[in-house]
């Protein structure tokens, strides 16, 4: 059995954040050299989800596409965006404090939402590599979403292929 790790660099803005890294992840399958396994494409940002979805093709006027700006829409419904202290009860002051001691901004952890989202749609996707092909079927994309708003940042998605 071999094992195959890549890494892809994501740039993150200040609103959710949807990338398409089918491309990138279609081309790290090929260069592994794995005939038959699965693709694990994960991120280590818990404030960040993994999914596979279909491509929606139309978009918003600010080119959010159609299916993900419906999602955002019912996520708000359910877990809204944190916009102040104490609207959620992380970050409480012994994290702030901890944040300050690593050089970040208080602010920046105001961001309790994009936990809960990433919870709920999870950061990881298992996909099943046959014949050298990622099993994604007719409309299926991976997708990566950075839910985080605090703070625009690089962002990395982690890919592992695992097989024969």
């Amino acid at each position: 059995m071999a094992v195959y790790n890549s890494t892809i660099e994501i740039q993150s803005e200040t609103f959710p954040t949807f990338h398409n890294v089918t491309p990138e992840v279609i081309e790290i399958v090929k260069k592994s050299g794995i005939s038959n396994g699965i693709a694990v494409v994960y991120s280590k940002h818990t404030t960040c989800s993994v999914i596979t979805q279909e491509d929606s093709h139309d978009e918003t006027y600010k080119g959010q596409k159609f299916l993900f700006q419906d999602l955002l829409n019912i996520m708000e419904r359910f877990i809204p965006t944190c916009m102040t202290e104490g609207q959620y009860l992380h970050p409480g002051p012994k994290h702030i404090e901890w944040t300050k001691g690593i050089g970040e901004e208080p602010w920046w952890s105001l961001n309790t939402d994009a936990h809960l989202r990433s919870v709920l749609l999870g950061r990881s996707e298992d996909i099943p590599i046959i014949d050298g092909r990622l099993e994604l079927g007719l409309f299926a994309k991976i997708y990566f979403i950075d839910f985080d708003q605090a703070r625009a940042r690089k962002r990395n998605v982690i890919v592992q292929i695992v097989g024969e």
